[in-house]
């Protein structure tokens, strides 16, 4: 059996010396189980909407609620990938490896809290996001089965991002694509087979992460897998390392609240005009997910990249890859947004026969493609800066595409100004196109400050001093 640490001195040489091969071999694994994660969110959303319109405005109100959880503990994993490739590639495991436990601890911790606070509050937030009692009370059946399972989520979320930070993202992405089949297959059984309802949705989705974290745990701890060594040696939570770690990860989730709180408010404000709209809103960001599958997948990689190649004093490969991959993601959001376009009715009426969801959610699907170049070159600049070791600046980008522009601007024209529904996804399409463009100025402007520390001997391994 091939030594690990060897493997991984020759990932680190082979990313470094092809750069470009790098951002597919780590961005295809990331594509296909991204894939079947969204193969799954469309079946679900599918099953889910044979129970009707009201199942579908339930499930909608708790997406919001689900992407805050999941959208802290995935910035949280960030700061996790790229602290440890950075130590991976300035030739420091023991870092590395303190790291990567210190992710575990400070996850379970948040999940804990998060988990506690949710379901004590679990009304208040179904009234607050604009839900009718009717449909508030579904809500809450997805909600209290959900929540306590966002446990296997976050020590899920944790073990692939440490495993992606060492350049392996093949394995962390076939052991969640086997949960989501699982979740594929249990759905359909859960909600109708054993008469569950949406309460079968949620089981379904907690069943397949226990059976997700039990293959992280054996891989990771039974078997040796991993390069890092998780399950013995010296440990002691230090906190230079919880710094490193949280100097990107508190901005990312930061971030990530945000744009789960403005899927918050979008839903308040888009409940204004009827539930349907609510579930036809609901249908329209599943179908987009379909091009966020690969330009996020695309943008994993650079964090990875960035990461390894600041630890390595190979800022200009940072440049490079940066260019590279948005060329290449322009072609699929091109590709993506036409298709989306020319079909959108179609693709709607997959997911419910009522007329209005399917009117509602062609408006959305046939408005927010126009932002999606834009879009692109914003997601995948900002995963540059987290690579570099600056989380601050896609908390900063994120705010001013939520907190400043769309959702504003979304509440003031439909509230005072009296215009229809249509109005919400243009402020969502005008937020992404000034943001993405900032994004681009910034980072270039930091990968040239990086360049100019990095030839003067400014740098370490965890990135720029401060």
């Amino acid at each position: 059996m091939e030594d690990l640490s060897d493997k991984n001195e020759s990932r680190v040489s082979e990313f470094i010396d092809n750069p470009r091969k790098a951002v597919w071999k780590l961005s295809l694994p990331v594509m296909m189980g991204m894939a079947v994660y969204t193969f799954y969110n469309l079946t679900d959303m599918f099953f889910v909407g044979q129970l009707g319109g009201d199942a579908l405005a339930a499930l909608t109100f708790n997406m919001p609620v689900v992407f805050l959880a999941i959208g802290i503990i995935f910035g949280l994993g960030t700061g996790a990938t790229s602290a440890i490739a950075r130590h991976l590639g300035a030739g420091n495991k023991q870092a590395a490896e303190d790291a990567a436990r210190q992710t575990l601890v400070i996850g379970l911790g948040f999940a804990v809290v998060l988990t506690v606070v949710a379901l004590t509050l679990k009304r208040e937030i179904m009234m607050w996001l604009g839900a009718s009692i009717e449909i508030s009370e579904l809500a809450i059946q997805y909600f209290e089965i959900a929540v306590p399972g966002f446990l296997f989520v976050v020590l899920n979320v944790c073990f692939r991002s440490i495993m992606t930070g060492e350049g392996n993202t093949r394995t962390p992405v076939t052991f969640q694509a086997v949960g989501t089949l699982l979740n594929v297959v249990l759905d359909p059984v859960l909600i109708f087979s054993a008469g569950l309802g949406i309460a079968g949705a949620a089981w379904a989705t907690v069943i397949s992460q226990i059976t997700v974290l039990v293959i992280f745990c054996v891989y990771i701890f039974v078997r040796k897998g991993s390069y890092l060594n998780l399950g013995s040696g010296k440990f002691t939570i230090t906190r230079s390392t919880s710094k490193n770690i949280l100097r990107v990860g508190m901005p990312s989730s930061a971030a990530m609240m945000m744009m789960s709180l403005g899927s918050m408010f979008f839903n308040r404000i888009v409940s204004m005009f009827g539930s349907d709209a609510v579930a036809g809103f609901g249908i329209g960001g599943r179908i987009d997910s379909i091009y966020f599958m690969p330009t996020f997948a695309l943008a994993t990689s650079q964090v990875t990249l960035a990461g390894m190649f600041l630890g390595a004093k190979r800022v200009d490969l940072v440049r490079e890859i940066l260019r590279y991959t948005i060329l290449r993601a322009q072609l699929i959001a091109i590709v993506c947004g036409v298709c989306f376009y020319l079909f959108a009715p179609e693709l709607c009426s997959i997911f419910s026969e009522d007329e209005r969801i399917q009117q509602v959610s062609t408006s959305y699907v046939r408005t927010i493609v126009f932002a999606f170049p834009f879009v692109t070159v914003g997601i995948i600049s900002s995963r540059v800066f987290l690579g570099l070791g600056s989380g601050i600046p896609g908390m900063l980008l994120t705010a001013m595409r939520v907190v400043l522009i769309s959702v504003p601007s979304a509440y003031v024209m439909t509230r005072f100004m009296g215009m229809e529904l249509q109005a919400v996804w243009w402020a969502m399409v005008s937020a992404g196109v000034v943001t993405s463009v900032v994004s681009y100025i910034w980072i270039s402007h930091r990968i040239r400050s990086v360049e100019i520390h990095t030839s003067s001997g400014a740098t370490t391994e965890t990135g720029l001093k401060h």
